[in-house]
């Protein structure tokens, strides 16, 4: 049986209050689509039984969380916008070097992590730059509300096309261990700059210490205005007041209420933070302070 409208309603106003993902009228073919091996690992007959058990069960069920990360986007590739890694590595980076002189502490946060192609493709551009052996603390926090995806990261294993998008064979060299079906595993170095962790945007973010970058790419696109405001808020919290936060080129730019002015480095919009009118920020934990945090996620 195909998806009836009433329980597509359901669905769209699930899926929202739990992702942020705005799904439109027009794309029920798609979401059975995307819900079919969800459908076959369930062994159920169709998506009106599978809605049926989601609704019997508590939203924090292990199936709500299944279903959610079943229609997540999670496409990506190493170097994705090179621009972007092109700005980082020629201007953002030498500018954050030299104001974090005294502290030689740096902070890196990606919010969307996927399969980890973003967090390890800023590990190399650091790497390439030395911060991996200096003297310097260098943190990669990344991110995802997907516990599938968090587990594929953190094996960091590649297949050949993976590999073969966004990268080259310098690289490919340096940073991969090649594995007999032409696929590659992140080396060692590169693993552990990481720190992966699960996180729900649409939730509160546990207390961190100010981020220097944040990358939040890809994602907003698919979110509605009031929810873009409101992880946008808790973004430039989690921000150093001179700090950067880096967008997809296909999003909607903050606007100036948001807290954010933009400023074009080489061919890319970076975002600093920007007083609000009448918004007192709130305080972030001092660098020295010691904060529990979630265990890693280990393959």
């Amino acid at each position: 049986m195909p998806l009836q409208p009433d329980d597509f309603a359901w669905l769209r106003q699930h899926v929202r209050r739990r992702s942020g993902l705005v799904l439109e009228q027009d794309t029920a073919a798609l979401v059975e689509t995307r819900l079919t091996w969800l459908m076959r690992e369930e062994q159920v007959a169709d998506v009106t039984a599978l809605l049926a058990r989601l609704r019997a069960q508590p939203e924090n069920s292990p199936l709500h969380q299944r279903m959610t990360e079943a229609l997540a986007n999670h496409e990506t590739a190493f170097f994705r916008d090179a621009s972007v890694f092109e700005s980082l590595r020629s201007t953002v980076l030498p500018a954050l070097l030299a104001r974090r002189g005294r502290t030689r502490t740096l902070r890196i946060w990606c919010a969307a992590c996927a399969f980890g192609q973003e967090p390890y493709s800023v590990a190399m551009t650091l790497a390439e730059a030395g911060l991996l052996i200096t003297g310097w603390t260098v943190r990669i926090l990344a991110t995802d509300f997907s516990t599938r995806a968090l587990v594929r990261a953190s094996e960091a294993r590649y297949d050949a096309q993976e590999i073969h998008r966004g990268l080259t064979p310098l690289l490919r060299q340096r940073y991969f261990h090649q594995e007999r079906d032409g696929g590659g595993r992140i080396n060692e170095q590169l693993r552990k700059a990481v720190e992966l962790r699960p996180l729900n945007l649409m939730e509160d973010f546990p207390p961190e210490p100010p981020m220097d970058v944040v990358f939040l790419r890809n994602v907003m696109i698919y979110w509605d205005a009031p929810t873009r405001r409101a992880v946008l808020a808790r973004v430039r919290r989690m921000l150093h007041a001179d700090g950067y936060l880096v967008l997809g080129a296909a999003e909607a730019a903050p606007l100036v209420e948001d807290g954010f002015s933009r400023h074009l480095i080489g061919q890319t919009g970076w975002y600093r933070p920007a007083p609000v009118p009448g918004v007192v920020p709130v305080a972030t934990v001092d660098e020295r302070s010691q904060t529990r945090a979630p265990p890693r996620v280990t393959p």
